[in-house]
């Protein structure tokens, strides 16, 4: 095989960034291996001395790419197997193994980076800063540009999964044109239990009451649950906890400290010239109240809400 490597190690949490590194991976070795024959083996499957046999020389001759999936649940034999066939590597063959990261199959990591295997790393994207910058990169990757209410937006709505925030991209890819802002998203994803949650904890940390209040009875009108409102009121109460407690700096330099991305440290310290410190103590105290009730501790979940936001409008103009 024409390939300067014989061994690539795809390595981190991240699957969707796995699997885009292996698809990249089979391109580029059919650019001089078009016949290349791929052969898929699962590690928490594995049966000894499979390995061998896919590595070994066909018939008919031919580059092989054997991938070994999810190194991370493999067997001791397979361990020991892809251990020894890389003392031995075949010309003919390029051994593709992903692996999250975690401890097992340790062993089998060492020996793939001894041999020098090229290591393409997908990191966890966890942090909004890592959402907003996914974002940002896939509509790079497609040619196009996104304002960035836009790509708030669709973090706001779909930043629990990493595959439906980057189906989000194509899909508006595909379907418009010029500029992606806020209005279209909206119009796409803005029904989306996450981005209902935001438009209530925003009406509520901004002591809008009436909004707040309107925007909840409405989500509940459409059959949102209320433990996903109660959990992105928290998670908006902790931000401004997280920015107000974090000094002086540029938003870049906080967001990258914080894990947030910059826009949202400059609206949470707009925010934050509402709120006093013991304000914020019994909001948050009064959303942990909340989170009990709505997860069976009460009678009344939707009541639980509505008393919460009330809490924290109240902190917010008591201060």
């Amino acid at each position: 095989m024409s390939a300067t490597w014989s061994a690539v190690l795809v390595r981190g949490p991240e699957e969707l960034l796995a699997e885009r590194a292996v698809s990249a991976t089979l391109r580029e070795l059919r650019h001089t291996a078009p016949d290349l024959e791929v052969i898929r083996v699962a590690a928490a499957s594995y049966q000894p001395g499979e390995l061998a046999t896919h590595t070994s020389p066909s018939l008919f001759g031919g580059d092989k790419a054997v991938i070994v999936e999810r190194l991370d649940e493999a067997t001791d034999e397979l361990v020991d197997d892809l251990t020894a066939y890389l003392q031995v590597p075949a010309d003919d063959v390029t051994l593709v193994v992903t692996h999250s990261g975690a401890q097992r199959g340790k062993r089998a990591v060492d020996a793939l980076i001894k041999h020098q295997a090229r290591v393409v790393e997908c990191p966890a994207i966890k942090t909004d800063r890592d959402k907003t910058d996914f974002v940002v990169n896939e509509f790079r990757r497609d040619g196009r540009k996104a304002t960035p209410e836009a790509v708030r937006a669709l973090v706001e709505a779909l930043g629990r999964d990493t595959r439906e925030l980057a189906s989000a991209v194509a899909q508006l890819v595909a379907d418009t044109e010029g500029v992606v802002d806020d209005r279209v998203v909206e119009l796409y994803h803005g029904g989306k239990v996450e981005a209902t949650g935001f438009r209530v904890a925003d009406a509520a940390v901004a002591g809008q009451t009436g909004e707040a209040l309107r925007l909840l009875r409405h989500a509940i009108a459409s059959g949102v649950d209320p433990v996903p409102i109660v959990a992105v009121l928290a998670s908006s109460l902790r931000q401004l906890v997280k920015v107000g407690s974090a000094g002086r700096g540029s938003s870049q330099q906080l967001a990258k400290q914080l894990g947030l991305a910059p826009w949202q440290v400059d609206k949470a310290r707009r925010q934050l010239s509402h709120w006093t410190a013991d304000g914020l103590g019994r909001a948050i105290q009064a959303v942990a109240a909340a989170d009990v009730e709505v997860k069976g501790g009460g009678r009344d979940p939707v009541f639980a809400v509505e008393r919460a936001i009330l809490s924290i409008t109240a902190a917010r103009h008591d201060g």
